[in-house]
């Protein structure tokens, strides 16, 4: 693609900033050129037209100058529509800012990323659905790990590769441990087996064949210190945004 190429593109809004006085800095990711950043001129004042096409959870097809290094510019929203039920729930709101930080921290801007343009879309359309936000991000965060580099092996035992038998979680084999083999990582993770069958079903599921999910709270409160223990000791990547969803949690009964 020529630098400065005006062109359409389907794009996200993953977040945006201030810049300048009246300036805004508008991060996308888009389907056809994965993760970029866009200076929008003017959208601080009062009137400016596209106020709409770059609210927060905003997506649809727009118009704009992408550039091959440094920052694009946008000329329209040529289609956009908004998640308005994930913008109006302060719940649905931190479930969904915390996956599109994990996923703006798991790769580079500009990389060719459709497969997760998709299951972005599909995923946020899940929540603003009425799907259990807090599911649908354990999805998100098991499937990321391999973008992150760690990619364990939820298929079988690391050791023997057998399916038939309990496993656990260990973070030193990064993997499954089959229970003949637990002897081998004495801190392992103790998981119990609804909390190994959910992990090892998301690590599967297509988000766009999902009709539904229903997972106890004792199971969700498991799924979350074993995915919180993953990424803080073998990713060393929290968003800015998980912080929230900690508090969120401290305040249900």
């Amino acid at each position: 693609m020529a630098k400065g190429q005006i062109t359409e593109f389907n794009g996200i809004l993953l977040y945006t900033k201030p810049y300048r006085e009246h300036d805004l800095l508008v991060k996308f990711l888009t389907r056809e050129f994965g993760k970029k950043m866009f200076l929008v001129r003017g959208a601080k004042r009062p009137r400016f037209k596209m106020r709409a096409a770059i609210l927060p959870f905003t997506y649809g097809l727009y118009g704009g100058d992408i550039k091959a290094d440094g920052l694009s510019y946008i000329n329209d929203g040529k289609h956009v529509d908004h998640f308005n039920e994930i913008a109006d729930d302060i719940t649905k709101n931190a479930y969904a800012t915390y996956t599109m930080s994990l996923i703006d921290l798991a790769f580079h801007d500009s990389d060719p990323i459709v497969d997760w343009y998709d299951k972005l879309l599909i995923g946020l359309k899940l929540i603003n659905e009425g799907f259990d936000a807090e599911i649908i991000t354990n999805i998100f965060e098991v499937q990321l790990l391999q973008a992150f580099g760690v990619a364990p092996n939820w298929v079988d035992c690391v050791v023997c590769h057998r399916r038939d038998l309990p496993f656990d979680y260990s973070e030193a084999y990064g993997g499954l441990l089959c229970r003949n083999h637990w002897n081998k990582d004495p801190y392992r993770m103790h998981l119990d087996a609804r909390t190994i069958y959910y992990l090892r079903l998301f690590s599967v599921v297509d988000l766009s064949k999902l009709t539904h999910i229903s997972v106890n709270d004792r199971t969700k409160k498991s799924l979350r210190q074993v995915l919180d223990q993953i990424y803080q000791r073998s990713v060393g990547v929290i968003p800015k945004s998980k912080r929230f969803i900690d508090q969120l949690g401290k305040f249900k009964i």
